[in-house]
């Protein structure tokens, strides 16, 4: 039978604990996995059993502070839904029943050996690799290249492309991983779209020290909830509106002239002279000079290459030369903003229009009168010696609520140009980037962009994601897709997550082509890591007219027994984040913070079940057998295990830079760039799992520009060069494919004139604010409201809720409503009604709330789960009260012109649009959750009956 959560935390008797043992008992660190944060943590171990969890102190990440969500990782070590064996599908069951018998590792090894094999010696992009969330995606990625596979991507292209990308094409960084505010030095922090799961510790440290200062705090979100409760101001805005709102910000800060001309003039391109010229191919291109500098215009009217201008090129003018006619970026969008008037944005956001002025005036104000100004000296590189540091106390920091949108870049993009007009960009009191960041906006990395770059039996010559430079870097063949999820397409130039959404569909459909084998690493694509999922779980089955799989392998690498596992053929069982070698890393996803470069290890506190290896392992493994280059040179193997993959691979031949940047060298005394050191992870283990080098004070601040800095940073490989970073008010980038759109480009265009429209229009290379493609599609009359959600703080994507603990805390999600709009509709408090969308329908129980825009309705994610999954029985209230939305969220947009499948995508990135659902609610007379999908057994294991679970906090206890 299923075990209950509560069971399995009493003890025999309910009150007396159970002791250990013996007293034996170590303390382990290492790096939580709880959530995104990634805590540097202790664990205690108790006679090989996990006791407690706690914070590290010495740790740049949390500085000691631990949360319950992390403290709860005991219980995924001890959850009843672990796989503890390789599987394959029982013969005779179909896929999607979860019917499976436990095989041995060389059975399981030797069977997907064989397939691949025969994959890579004929055609490697039948082969659809795809993980998730947190997954390393340094040693991913390198695995799919070197299998030759076109067709690898990670979690970002469903969840924060937007962000990722809409930041390293504007200031070569972005929030999350890539930067942070300075809440220390900011006197006003705004906080856009964030939800309270992501990042909880470090984001709660820093809200509780501008408190304690007098700052003053914003929160501007649909939904109150988490942080927004902490705010001084909650500023309730429609779903998807954002972008409206920033281009209203920006129009009147540079109608009051409360922004920073000579950060503009010297950090950024808004001083680029761009060219007026329809109809030919430098229209809207920066002019430049013969050395390929930037063209500005000095006060005096002479024209002058950037760098000499010395940050005196002018911002705003009409300019001839030769008979051609420029205007600088910065007039250009001074011209756009004309029309983006608090009125304007008012009837898009719901914000009224006196907020709006007041908050800009407020920003703006605060911004130019009251700077910070640090007595330390710094350089840029103009040679300019600045004798103080310069800032502006405005923070912002944002994240999915901007990404998840089908307009997110653009979005992203103006949040940044606002940034960049009041000068807060790495600066004092503003947004300051995390080691290695900055990087070159955009860094010169890119997919290798022909078929023939995709062979049998050879590597892929270059990285599988990246960041186009201009339409030529695209992996297209005229108007046909290279990649199965179409990123890098027309469709999706700018997918630098790859689109892991559009994997399933588009195998089903053999569009572009088919596949033979799809293998997913801990990505629940069949439940909330889907949309459109009872259709999602319909295609993993489907058969041709012979009666085979249209997707003919599945192969699921996972920890635990979740709802994509039931449609495996073969599954690898993983280990958890308590029982493996793993990192964070420089090359990957960061722990560092403004102060300076950190990464961290994990290590194993107790040994997996004996059946069960670590995934990483596991592809090492299988990369040995096919003897896949870099894996296995000359017949001999280079690495064993993932352990000796962290400590020994390098990002080239002899480069010196690997995985993690600490104790290199074979003394372990270098830092940075030093020979692999075989005993790199004990070095970290004894300095309690992390390392981390501070920066020194004249190198913290305006990064991009700072000649100390650059220096340094192309010292220790971060960046290829030291020039400096000038940030993109302007993305010429983007032109490029406008230019393509309108057949002007010069290199690859297509011919498909929809697809040439699509350019046309969402290619800006200013921002701009334009309706969702969903929102917009979806009839506004028939379906009034927005349908959005939050991942709740106490869970973290799939498995933090079939975790003991923390299901307690939160097992059911209703669907929350204004109480103004609820009346509208007729509609009371605890009331079961119908969620409709153009998609279909689904059930939910009504709560009101006040803490919820008017026109939005939202609930938690990550919550519901289908019947006996994840062990859990099949009667239990994530599977009979909680709710997954996924079910009416369209995963494609209405046939329009362009041809074949449009999925409901940002054009420019392929960011999935989550938040872009329109529905309408209505009483429901089925009181009880629906859709449903089959019940199926659940799987257990032995250590879900261990009783040593209750938690006290009396010593020995």
């Amino acid at each position: 039978m299923a075990v209950d959560a509560e069971k399995v935390q009493r003890t025999p008797d309910a009150d007396q604990e159970t002791k250990p043992e013996s007293a034996s008992s170590r303390k382990v660190h290492t790096t939580c996995y709880m959530c995104a944060c990634r805590c540097g943590i202790e664990v205690t171990v108790e006679n090989e059993r996990i006791r407690f969890i706690s914070g590290i102190p010495e740790s740049p990440v949390n500085q000691g502070v631990w949360c319950a969500k992390g403290g709860a990782g005991i219980m995924t070590q001890y959850s009843p839904a672990r796989l503890t064996s390789p599987m394959m599908r029982a013969p005779g069951t179909e896929r999607g029943q979860g019917e499976f018998v436990p095989v041995d590792w060389e059975t399981a090894l030797s069977t997907v050996e064989e397939w691949l094999r025969d994959i890579r010696q004929t055609d490697p992009s039948r082969l659809a690799y795809f993980t998730g969330r947190d997954q390393m995606q340094a040693f991913n990625g390198y695995w799919a290249k070197q299998f030759g596979s076109p067709n690898w991507a990670a979690h970002g292209g469903f969840c924060s492309v937007n962000m990722a990308a809409g930041g390293m094409y504007s200031i070569g960084g972005s929030f999350w991983e890539f930067g942070w505010p300075d809440v220390e030095h900011a006197r006003l922090f705004i906080l856009i779209g964030v939800a309270e799961d992501h990042p909880s510790n470090p984001l709660k440290l820093a809200i509780a020290k501008l408190k304690d200062r007098g700052g003053r705090f914003i929160v501007i979100n649909p939904v109150r909830s988490g942080y927004g409760a902490l705010a001084d101001e909650w500023v309730p805005i429609h779903p998807g509106t954002d972008g409206a709102l920033f281009m209203a910000f920006m129009q009147v800060l540079v109608q009051r002239g409360l922004y920073d001309a000579e950060f503009l003039r010297r950090y950024t391109n808004a001083a680029a002279l761009v060219e007026e010229a329809p109809g030919t191919e430098r229209d809207g291109r920066i002019w430049r000079s013969d050395d390929g500098d930037m063209m500005t215009v000095l006060p005096n009217g002479e024209f002058s290459p950037f760098r000499k201008a010395d940050g005196k090129g002018q911002l705003e003018g009409v300019y001839t030369f030769q008979g051609r006619t420029f205007r600088p970026a910065f007039q250009i969008l001074k011209d756009r903003l004309e029309t983006c008037t608090p009125a304007w944005a008012e009837e898009i956001t719901h914000v009224p229009r006196k907020t709006i002025v007041r908050l800009a005036l407020e920003m703006g104000k605060m911004a130019m009168n009251h700077p910070v100004v640090l007595q330390q000296p710094w350089t840029d590189f103009y040679g300019t010696r600045h004798p103080e540091t310069t800032g502006r106390p405005v923070a912002f920091h944002a994240m999915r609520g901007l990404a998840a949108h089908t307009n997110g870049f653009q979005t992203i993009r103006a949040l940044f140009d606002l940034m960049m007009i009041l000068g807060t960009i790495d600066t004092p009191g503003g947004f300051l980037y995390k080691s290695p960041y900055p990087k070159p906006a955009p860094p010169p990395v890119s997919p290798a962009p022909n078929r023939s770059d995709y062979q049998p039996n050879q590597a892929a010559p270059q990285p599988l994601l990246g960041y186009p430079l201009s339409p030529d870097d695209l992996l297209v063949e005229e108007d046909e897709p290279i990649r199965i999820d179409e990123a890098y397409s027309w469709k999706y130039p700018l997918a630098a997550h790859g689109v892991i959404q559009n994997v399933i569909r588009n195998a089903h459909d053999e569009q572009p082509y088919g596949i033979d084998t799809l293998m997913i690493y801990m990505a629940n694509i069949a439940w909330n890591s889907s949309w459109n999922t009872l259709e999602t779980r319909k295609m993993l089955t489907a058969k041709d007219e012979n009666g085979n799989y249209k997707i003919p392998h599945v192969v699921v690498l996972d920890a635990y027994d979740s709802e994509t596992v039931a449609f495996a053929d073969v599954v690898f069982p993983d280990t958890t984040y308590l029982e493996r070698w793993d990192a964070a890393s420089l090359q990957d996803r960061p722990i560092s913070e403004p102060d300076g470069p950190a990464d961290s290890i994990r290590q194993p506190a107790v040994e997996p079940p004996k059946d069960v290896h670590p995934a990483a392992d596991t592809l090492i493994e299988l990369a040995n057998r096919l003897e896949l280059p870099g894996f296995v040179e000359n017949g001999t193997v280079r690495y064993h295990s993932y352990k000796d993959f962290i400590q020994l691979w390098e990002t080239a031949p002899g480069s010196k830079v690997g995985i993690l940047a600490g104790f290199r060298g074979r003394d372990g005394r270098s830092a940075f760039v030093g020979e692999p050191n075989p005993r790199q992870l004990e070095a970290y283990a004894r300095n309690k799992a992390f390392w981390f080098q501070p920066l020194p004070q004249s190198r913290k601040y305006y990064r991009m520009a700072n000649q100390e800095y650059l220096n340094w940073a192309r010292d220790v490989k971060f960046n290829a060069t030291n020039d400096p970073i000038i940030l993109n008010f302007y993305s010429e980038v983007l032109q490029t494919f406008r230019l393509a759109g309108q057949g002007l480009w010069p290199g690859k265009k297509p011919s498909d004139p929809a697809l040439r429209k699509r350019l046309a229009t969402y290619f800006d290379p200013l921002p701009f604010w334009h309706q969702p493609l969903e929102l917009e599609a979806s009839n506004r009359e028939e379906y009034p409201l927005v349908l959005i959600t939050q991942r709740p703080m106490t869970h973290y994507h799939s498995w933090g809720s079939q975790n003991a603990w923390l299901r307690q805390l939160l097992h059911e999600n209703p669907l929350f409503v204004n109480p103004s709009t609820a009346e509208r509709l007729g509609l009371k408090e605890g009331q079961w009604v119908w969620m409709e969308s153009r998609q279909g329908k689904m059930t939910a129980v009504l709560r009101y709330s006040d803490a919820v825009e008017p026109g939005t309705v939202w609930t938690w994610n990550a919550v519901a789960k289908a019947p006996g999954a994840w062990g859990l029985d099949p009667n239990a209230p994530e599977s009979q009260r909680a709710i997954l939305v996924n079910h009416i969220i369209p995963d494609t947009l209405p046939p329009g012109k362009l041809q074949g499948t449009v999925f409901n995508n940002d054009p420019i990135t392929g960011q999935a649009g989550w938040y872009d659902t329109r529905v309408r609610i209505y009483p429901s007379e089925l009181h009880e959750v629906w859709p449903k999908v089959a019940a199926r057994k659940p799987r257990q294991v032995e250590m879900t009956q261990l009783t040593y679970f209750g938690y006290s906090t009396r010593k020995g206890g």
